[in-house]
C-alpha cells in the first residue's frame, strides 16, 4: 500500500502532520477523520524507480527489532512517558534504518496517532504479528508484558535462524571452495601438464577429457560466467514465483539430512509464534490467520487458513491439524489438551521449546556427520584431476618399460 503524508487539525485546533499507510487517498482521509482529526492536506509519497535502484538501505534484523522492544518495555516500566522513550530510542539506536523509522514515529504518535498505527507505517520493519501485538497491548493496558513477549519471541526466533545458518554455511563453503580449486586447476595446472605431452600421443580417455575442459574454458570463460550468472538469476526469479515458491516449499521438507531441520524449525515458528499471540490477548481467528506467514511455509499458511475456516464453523483446532501431513501427532495431541484444558498458549510454548532444542541438537552434531564426506568428495575430485594428468605419464613409463 502507498504511503501518504497529510496534515490535520485535532478537536482544540491544533495543527499535526504525519505519515500514514492507506489503500488509496479517501481511504487515508477516513482513517484520519475515524482519529479525531480534520484533514487539510493529504499527499501520496511517490518516489523515482531509478532511486530505489540506486539507494542502499540497511535491514533491520530480529537482533536490533528485539532490543529495541526490550529497551522500550523497560523504560516504559520505568515511568518514562512513550513519546519521551521513542525520542530517546531514535538517538541510540545503532541501526540507521531503525533509527529513522523511530524519528518518524515519534513524530506521529506526538501528533496523535496511536503507536500501534505509527508501526504500521513502516512494514518492512514491523511485522503484522508485531503491530496487531502492540495495539493488544495498548488497548488491554499490558503493553510492557506484551514487548517483553515479543522480545523473546524474536530472540527464539533469531535463534532458530542461526542454527540454521550454521548447519548449511560450512557445506557450502567447503562445496564453494572445491569450485575454485576446480577451476584453478583447469586454468593454471593442467596448461602446465598438456605442454609435457608430446604432440602425437594418445591420451587416456579422462586425460582427454580433463585437457578439453581446461581449453574450452581459457577459450571461452565468459561463456560459462554468463551461464552461471543466467542459471542463478532463472532460479532466483523462479523461486520468486507462485509456482517456483510452492515447489521449493513442497521440496524442503523432503531433503535428505537438511528436511527434517527446516520441518521442524517450522513447527518451533509457527508454535512459538501462535503462543505468543494468543497469550498477548489476540484472538484465536486472528491468531491464525497472522501465524501461518511468519511460519515461512505457504503449506503451513493454508493449514493455518483452513482451521481458521474449520473454527468458524463450530470445529476444534487439533481437526484440521490432525488431517495434515504437516503436524506430528504429538503437536496435534498436545493442541488437543490445551484446547479442552484451556491452557493451549502454554502448551505450544512447550512444543516451541521442544522443536527449538531438537533443531538445536541435530545442527550441532550436522557439522561432524557432514564433514568426513565433504572432505572424502573435495579429495576425490582433486585426486581424479591429478590421476588423470598423470595417466600419460605412467603409460609412457609402462611402454618404455616393457
Amino acid at each position: 500500500m502507498p504511503f501518504y503524508t497529510y496534515q490535520v487539525l485535532d478537536g482544540s485546533g491544533q495543527l499535526h502532520s504525519g505519515k500514514i499507510e492507506a489503500d488509496g487517498e479517501s481511504a487515508a482521509v477516513g482513517r484520519l477523520r475515524r482519529l479525531g482529526y480534520t484533514a487539510l492536506e493529504v499527499r501520496e509519497i511517490k518516489e523515482s524507480p531509478l532511486k530505489g535502484l540506486f539507494k542502499i538501505k540497511k535491514s533491520v534484523g530480529l537482533g536490533d527489532l528485539s532490543l529495541f522492544s526490550r529497551q522500550l518495555a523497560a523504560m516504559l516500566n520505568a515511568g518514562i512517558p512513550l513519546i519521551r522513550t521513542l525520542h530517546a530510542l531514535a538517538d541510540q539506536a545503532p541501526n540507521p534504518t531503525l533509527r529513522a523509522a523511530l524519528a518518524e514515529i515519534a513524530s506521529s504518535v506526538e501528533s496523535g496517532v496511536s503507536f500501534s498505527e505509527s508501526l504500521r507505517a513502516y512494514p518492512d520493519i514491523f511485522t503484522s504479528m508485531y503491530v496487531d501485538m502492540v495495539r493488544a497491548g495498548e488497548v488491554g493496558g499490558n503493553l510492557v508484558d506484551v514487548l517483553g513477549r515479543l522480545s523473546d519471541q524474536m530472540d527464539k526466533d533469531k535463534s532458530l535462524r542461526d542454527n540454521i545458518k550454521s548447519a548449511t554455511f560450512y557445506p557450502l563453503v567447503v562445496i564453494a571452495f572445491a569450485v575454485v580449486i576446480m577451476v584453478a586447476m583447469l586454468l593454471f595446472i593442467v596448461p602446465v601438464f598438456t605442454g609435457m605431452f608430446p604432440a602425437d600421443a594418445q591420451l587416456p580417455l579422462p586425460t582427454r577429457i580433463i585437457v578439453g575442459l581446461s581449453e574450452s574454458f581459457q577459450s571461452y570463460w565468459y561463456i560459462y560466467l554468463l551461464t552461471v550468472v543466467g542459471i542463478v538469476l532463472a532460479v532466483r526469479l523462479y523461486l520468486a514465483s507462485e509456482s517456483g515458491a510452492r515447489a521449493w516449499d513442497n521440496l524442503k521438507f523432503k531433503l535428505p539430512v537438511f528436511g527434517p531441520i527446516f520441518h521442524k524449525t517450522t513447527l518451533a515458528r509457527l508454535s512459538r509464534t501462535l503462543s505468543t499471540l494468543l497469550s498477548g490477548g489476540i484472538p484465536m481467528l486472528q491468531a491464525l490467520e497472522t501465524s501461518g506467514p511468519t511460519s515461512g511455509s505457504i503449506r503451513m499458511t493454508e493449514v493455518m487458513q483452513d482451521a481458521a475456516a474449520r473454527i468458524q464453523e463450530g470445529q476444534s483446532l487439533s481437526e484440521p491439524l490432525r488431517k495434515s501431513d504437516l503436524f506430528p501427532p504429538m503437536v496435534t495431541i498436545m493442541v488437543s489438551v490445551g484446547e479442552e484444558t484451556g491452557e493451549l498458549s502454554s502448551l505450544l510454548n512447550r512444543v516451541a521449546e521442544f522443536y527449538e532444542d531438537e533443531v538445536a541438537t541435530i545442527t550441532k552434531g550436522l557439522t561432524s556427520l557432514i564433514e568426513p564426506i565433504l572432505l572424502i568428495f573435495v579429495g576425490g575430485m582433486v585426486g581424479a584431476m591429478v590421476i588423470a594428468l598423470y595417466l600419460p605419464m605412467f603409460t609412457v613409463i609402462t611402454q618404455i618399460g616393457g
